[in-house]
């Protein structure tokens, strides 16, 4: 279970003052997206993660707890949820919903009773 869902874990491999933007997001069943912005604030750390085709070209916003590695050399983020459990989270408004804190509660709400994969 994951304590904090809004911020990344210690075994991540999350390197500070690092621009994730651009980095490929793979959920435990395949590729997502890319990052097209993300967050390091303590406490509301996200990502939010442009899908191109897959969905429609919406763009998606995973808490950074979902985070279960990061390669740079590689520039992959591992997320320990499945395509599906992504696709069917709350709808993303960028304009409306970066900083709404009622949003981040659903969110939170949504992922963190998500059950996490294991492998």
């Amino acid at each position: 279970m994951i304590v904090n869902l809004w911020g990344y874990r210690e075994t991540s491999g999350r390197l500070e003052g690092v621009d994730l933007t651009g980095y490929k997001v793979e959920a435990v069943d395949g590729t997502i997206g890319k990052v097209d912005k993300h967050s390091d604030e303590v406490g509301a750390a996200y990502l939010v993660v442009d899908t191109g085709p897959w969905i429609f070209g919406k763009e998606v916003l995973l808490p950074a707890g979902t985070v279960s590695r990061i390669d740079p050399e590689e520039q992959k983020i591992h997320v320990d949820r499945t395509r599906d459990q992504i696709k069917h989270a709350p709808e993303f408004v960028k304009d409306r919903h970066l900083g709404d804190a009622d949003y981040h509660r659903v969110i939170g709400v949504y992922y963190g009773s998500a059950p996490e994969h294991r492998a």
